[in-house]
């Protein structure tokens, strides 16, 4: 099991705007934009994106997400695989990711 605590945090848009984001937020949109052909399929990972989802939920009421270990590996494989590089450029989000990166299992 992994906990990492949730830092929100704003950032501004090109039009100007700004808006709330967090880890919560950064992995949303890295399994959103999956190539079709790189989500995983069948019943295994059917309810491995269930448990990701409920506990994203519960981390947006809590503050804290808390993660089983094959569901924490799943997200870290993505993180290492996709994350753009140019997130990098921002202190939020390199915080962000080195709390996960670095969540130590209880």
């Amino acid at each position: 099991m992994r906990k990492i605590q949730i830092e929100k945090w704003k950032a501004k848009m090109p039009d100007g705007k700004d808006i709330d984001e967090s880890l919560l937020v950064m992995l949303n949109v890295l399994i959103s934009n999956k190539k079709p052909e790189d989500i995983p399929r069948g019943l295994d990972n059917f309810r491995l994106m269930n448990r990701i989802a409920k506990a994203f939920d519960n981390a947006g009421k809590t503050g804290v997400l808390t993660l089983e270990e094959s569901d924490y590996s799943f997200l870290k494989k993505t993180i290492e695989s996709d994350i753009p590089s140019i997130w990098g450029s921002r202190d939020e989000t390199m915080k962000a990711v080195d709390a996960f990166i670095n969540a130590k299992q209880e």
